[in-house]
């Protein structure tokens, strides 16, 4: 049954950004620079409100996104993240964001004071890769570029299938689609083993949904996004805070042997000169080797590889971190993906791609063994075995 809308309420700010006061992340993605001065002529388009992340990402070549931003940008927050502000000057504000332990500048116009929002309903997450924020129904855009992660509280009833969310800020409400949005996962009880399995086949489907996404060093949003920052981001979509830095990560969790590993476990990779790069662990593929999903700052975007025995050398360390098995939704608003429809005004949907191959924890039909080493990486090592890839079967 259809509602009518509520009516969408603008007003003026009553409380400033101050030292010492939180603050909430007014627009959809908003990038923390290590001091005011970091920021270049080419990076006006992250600056704004709202920002331009797309559009400043694609103007970027790949050394910079890869190299070029080490030593500016600290990390990025999505749209409603609390942070707490340290200090105001000359139209930036320096901010800690407690979920990442993190801390940079951010210009003053992406901010919003709690006061000036809503706080009530219930929270979402946005399942769609990327989608837009907008006045009313179907109507201008208001906050573009709202990327895969974000947390939005659904504040009223559904409304020829758009709900109406609370936003940072004056502007209350705006509406999303409702397939874009997803209840938190709940976890179920169950077998361990086969809870386990099968939300890992959740992590590999959330990193499926992000190939080919570009490198950007900071990232973590649809638009760009490093190798931590990828698991970061899947972990968050199910529901699961995991550190956002590679030094944190890789002591999270559990160390666990490579021969041990299932789909959506962390392997740590010697790649690129980074001896700690995580990636996510995917399934075995049509070589029977297994396959990892990371974002590259070698090939620039989020890619799956093959680790063939000569790789397996640069594991450096192999974890398991803590899973909840998304076997149901809560009830509410939930996001289906569908096909690529990307636009100007920042929407971007993509159905994930399905898991293919056998799952990492599957029995193989003739196991073989070879003797097993640790590897290299010292503390929160792991132990892998060689193997031989099988022929394509025909």
């Amino acid at each position: 049954m259809n509602h009518e809308p509520p009516e969408t309420i603008r007003r003026e700010p009553t409380v400033p950004i101050a030292p010492g006061q939180p603050a909430l992340i007014a627009v959809a993605v908003a990038t923390l620079w290590a001091q005011p001065t970091a920021p270049g002529p080419e990076d006006r388009l992250a600056l704004g409100a709202p920002s331009a992340i797309r559009e400043w990402v694609a103007r970027l070549t790949n050394d910079i996104r890869a190299n070029g931003l080490k030593g500016r940008v600290r990390t990025q927050c999505l749209l409603g993240t609390p942070v707490e502000v340290r200090q105001v000057a000359e139209g930036w504000a320096e901010v800690s964001c407690p979920s990442q332990s993190a801390a940079g500048w951010v210009p003053v116009d992406q901010l919003a004071h709690p006061a000036d929002g809503d706080t009530s309903g219930t929270e979402y997450l946005v399942s769609a890769t990327a989608t837009a924020v907008r006045d009313e129904p179907g109507g201008d855009v208001s906050v573009p570029g709202v990327t895969l992660g974000t947390r939005l509280r659904v504040v009223g009833k559904e409304y020829r299938g758009w709900v109406p969310v609370a936003l940072p800020g004056p502007r209350q409400p705006g509406w999303v689609p409702q397939r874009d949005l997803a209840a938190e996962p709940a976890s179920e009880a169950g077998k361990p083993s086969t809870g386990l399995i099968a939300a890992g086949l959740d992590a590999v489907k959330l990193a499926q949904q992000l190939l080919e996404i570009p490198y950007l060093h900071g990232g973590v949003s649809a638009y760009g996004i490093d190798a931590p920052g990828l698991v970061w981001i899947v972990y968050r979509q199910l529901g699961i805070d995991v550190p956002r830095f590679r030094d944190a990560l890789i002591e999270a969790g559990e160390s666990v042997d490579f021969e041990d590993l299932h789909p959506g476990d962390l392997v740590f990779l010697d790649h690129g000169g980074d001896a700690k790069t995580p990636a996510i662990m995917a399934e075995r593929g049509q070589t029977d080797q297994p396959e990892v999903i990371f974002s590259s700052p070698v090939y620039g975007k989020v890619v799956v590889e093959s680790l063939k025995d000569a790789e397996l050398s640069q594991v450096t360390a192999c974890r398991r971190l803590p899973f909840r098995a998304r076997t149901r939704y809560a009830d509410g608003p939930r996001g289906e993906g569908e096909e690529d429809v990307g636009g100007a005004d920042g929407e971007h949907r993509q159905q994930p791609r399905r898991p293919r191959g056998r799952p990492w924890g599957a029995p193989r039909r003739s196991p073989r063994r070879a003797p097993s080493r640790s590897c290299p990486g010292g503390a929160g090592g792991c132990r892998w075995r060689s193997r031989r890839a099988r022929a394509p079967r025909r």
